[in-house]
């Protein structure tokens, strides 16, 4: 199967420039002007960019165990609409993802359902170090290390283990960093004052930046007395940008950091309209905040944006503070939001490629995905930077069928999507077949 793009601008490795590419079966076969080869499929990209399909390397996809809110098929189908071609899934799943044989058990599922490349962390918990060094790196992304409260038996508190599993793997370890003593005592002070209706706008006062900043800080301190390889989840605050460094390239750092979307797209003035919708651990913050992770992410303190895509029904987000779970879909929508911040003059192209695109391949060595590059996977993305469209409940894939963006307009549109050379998304319309291979990961 060949198809051939043509009068494209490919955004790729700081670069923007015009071209065609043609796909041969999976692989980028040919990038060059004026490609003339006979192809299957002809695509005209004229006034499109092509990116680099996006890897988002933190969801929650839910399966298996939770499935009611979203599952592998419902929300990669989400994912690939969005332009993201790959996912790493979180194993805060039920039950959880602490052993090999539960974490072979989720990558069958993933090969039945996945629509896009998967990736599946394998979890680490009090007691499990044992089946944590069991982990083999070649076709596991990394182990994940809760540091704050989490489904079932995945928090990590215990200071030997920790020490333990920081010393004797390889592999990187990615870790969601909140003090648990401290929102503890912050969520009794208010429920002591407003029982268990907490007014949202306190949130991230209960999940505060004292709370991010003490666990981080520590986890950074423990990656440098061991060597291990850290990447820190999620950062919400400012206090946490001088933890991280950027006066080194990002193959050569031992301790990384990424940024969601929602933590660059919000702030603590939003809980007013959005409620609980936008409630997240860790939660957004301030202005201040956001400005700093702004400047971190522009400046190479921050080395990846990604989505914690984390679906609720709409039911259960409906409760009352202390029962209304933490989380929202994203998957469908990171692209263009950063899309949009490339609109307002906020960030660049370029700089969105490298840090959706280049730099989880980097970080976590996948192999041959992430780059617009010959050999390559064919994992690509079209965007048309001139449609106005809006997010609302019908033009939504998740499962849980809302999204904290609903109501908001965007001035881009992602048109196609390649996975692995084959369109499975082409305007609106989703291939009923599944091509998503299990993601590889190079060895040092």
């Amino acid at each position: 199967m060949k198809v051939l793009i043509k009068n494209v601008k490919i955004v790729n490795e700081g670069e923007i420039f015009e071209g065609d590419i043609l796909i041969e079966n999976d692989l980028i076969s040919k990038i060059g002007a004026g490609i003339s080869e006979n192809a299957d499929q002809i695509i005209d990209g004229a006034g499109k960019y092509l990116l680099p399909g996006v890897i988002d390397d933190q969801v929650h996809f839910r399966e298996p165990g939770l499935t009611h809110k979203g599952d592998i098929e419902s929300e990669s189908r989400a994912a690939i609409a969005g332009g993201i071609t790959s996912f790493i899934d979180q194993p805060n799943t039920v039950p959880n993802a602490v052993t090999q044989e539960l974490l072979a058990d989720k990558y069958e599922i993933g090969a039945q359902k996945a629509y896009a490349n998967y990736g599946f962390m394998m979890g680490g918990t009090n007691d499990n170090l044992e089946e944590v060094l069991k982990t083999n790196p070649r076709n596991v992304p990394g182990i994940k290390l809760f540091l704050g409260s989490s489904t079932g038996n995945m928090l990590v508190d215990n200071p030997e283990t920790l020490e333990n599993i920081f010393s004797n793997t390889k592999m990187l370890i990615a870790v969601h960093c909140e003090d648990e003593a401290t929102i503890r005592a912050n969520t009794q002070k208010y429920m002591d004052e407003y029982g268990d209706d907490i007014p949202v706008k306190f949130h991230h006062l209960i999940r505060s930046e004292e709370a991010c900043y003490k666990s981080s800080s520590k986890a950074v301190e423990l990656a440098q007395k061991t060597g291990a390889k850290l990447h820190v989840f999620h950062l919400s605050t400012a206090k946490e940008m001088e933890l991280f460094r950027n006066d080194i390239p990002l193959k050569d750092k031992k301790i990384t950091a990424e940024v969601c979307v929602h933590h660059l797209t919000f702030t603590n003035e939003d809980y007013e309209t959005k409620g609980g919708l936008i409630k997240w651990n860790p939660a957004v913050k301030t202005q201040k905040d956001k400005d700093a992770l702004w400047e971190a992410l522009l400046d190479d303190r921050i080395d990846v944006i990604a989505t914690d895509h984390a679906p609720h029904t709409a039911e259960e987000k409906d409760n009352v503070y202390t029962k209304c779970p933490s989380g929202a879909p994203l998957v469908q929508h990171s692209l263009v939001v950063m899309l949009e911040n490339y609109k307002n003059g906020k960030i660049s192209l370029e700089k969105i490629v490298e840090k959706m695109c280049h730099n989880p391949a980097i970080l976590f060595r996948v192999e041959k995905r992430g780059f617009v590059k010959e050999g390559y996977k064919a994992d690509l993305v079209l965007v048309d930077l001139n449609e106005d469209w809006m997010v609302s409940k019908d033009n939504l894939l998740y499962k849980c069928g809302w999204s904290p963006l609903e109501g908001m307009n965007f001035h881009s549109k992602v048109t196609h999507t390649f996975v692995n050379g084959h369109l499975v998304y082409d305007q609106g319309e989703i291939a009923e077949e599944k091509f998503g291979e299990r993601l590889l990961f190079e060895v040092e």
